[in-house]
């Protein structure tokens, strides 16, 4: 329930925003462009690797080239304007850019979230059915899921962003926030928004649960396959790429679901900040790492890539 807040309960077509979600301080900007320099380098340089080494144009690195492309897209459709927000002191945005990024934040979040399940679905289909999975992960069926996670991004956006942005919204059009996100602007609200906070709580939990399921039945089996191989060193090759992916969706579903599919989500906006600065950021800085490090075939890549361009 919005807290009708501020002493005024009068309605006003508001045409900007205020994001006052940090003050200014040096060393939250230096660390926050640090981190976001970090998520540029590290998510174009796995494109660029995947996308020039042959050997890496398989269904596993076309959705790990698509996790890059979605988290460079996570960051940048925050940090850009909250990074320019630290040195001026109006912190404004306008009630069309504010929905526009939350269009966007939204959907590549949650585009974030079917794609994971379908790295995971294809893990499942190359351990477990490797016969079957030239046919079944043939290349225009890996497009067709790619697609469709991104046609599930924005049908949600949709959802999101039309029931957030038709609320009336008070004279108060400070945003306790560093970027326009549903639980800050409820707070706003004129109106009654337990209809708002069910719908959120509704479609975020029916993603986050519809996807885990997919990703702990994929990996449910693979672990019993992988289990039953007899070579030791197949086993360990195995559990190491798998083991990337899970560690990736442990930490992006941990703390999405803090966030958003939880009834007191909306309660605390600091902690809300401090988990958004980790999803955000940290996650998409993260991701390369993870799938960088504890993958062979990616560090091979980029020693190829790196002695190519040492002899031109």
């Amino acid at each position: 329930m919005s807290p009708y807040g501020n002493g005024n309960l009068s309605a006003i077509p508001l045409q900007e925003f205020v994001l006052d979600g940090f003050q200014t301080q040096a060393l939250l900007f230096a660390l926050f462009l640090a981190l976001y320099v970090v998520v540029i380098l590290g998510n174009l340089t796995m494109i660029v690797v995947i996308t020039l080494d042959a050997r890496l144009h398989s269904p596993m690195y076309f959705f790990l080239k698509n996790l890059s492309f979605v988290d460079l897209c996570y960051s940048s459709v925050i940090y850009p304007k909250a990074l320019t927000n630290f040195f001026t002191s109006s912190k404004v945005i306008t009630f069309a850019g504010c929905a526009t990024q939350f269009f966007f934040f939204s959907m590549v979040g949650t585009t974030e979230a079917f794609l994971l399940a379908v790295m995971a679905y294809d893990r499942f289909v190359a351990i477990c059915s490797p016969l079957h999975y030239p046919i079944s992960m043939h290349p225009s069926v890996c497009a067709r899921l790619a697609l469709g996670t991104y046609c599930g991004g924005c049908l949600n956006s949709i959802l999101q962003t039309s029931f957030t942005f038709s609320l009336p919204f008070c004279s108060s059009n400070h945003i306790d926030h560093f970027f326009c996100d549903v639980p800050p602007l409820l707070k706003l609200a004129c109106a009654d928004t337990t209809i708002n906070e069910l719908v959120m709580f509704g479609l975020c939990g029916l993603i986050i649960v519809g996807t885990i399921l997919v990703v702990l039945t994929s990996y449910g089996y693979i672990t019993v396959t992988i289990l039953k191989m007899r070579s030791g060193g197949g086993r360990h090759k195995l559990f190491s790429t798998c083991g990337s992916h899970m560690t990736a969706v442990s930490i992006y579903y941990g703390t999405v679901f803090v966030m958003y599919a939880q009834p007191g989500a909306v309660a605390s906006m600091e902690q809300g900040k401090v988990v958004s600065v980790f999803y955000t950021l940290v996650i998409p800085m993260l991701n390369p790492l993870i799938y960088s490090l504890r993958n062979e075939e990616v560090k091979d890549a980029l020693r190829r890539l790196g002695q190519k361009h040492t002899a031109t």
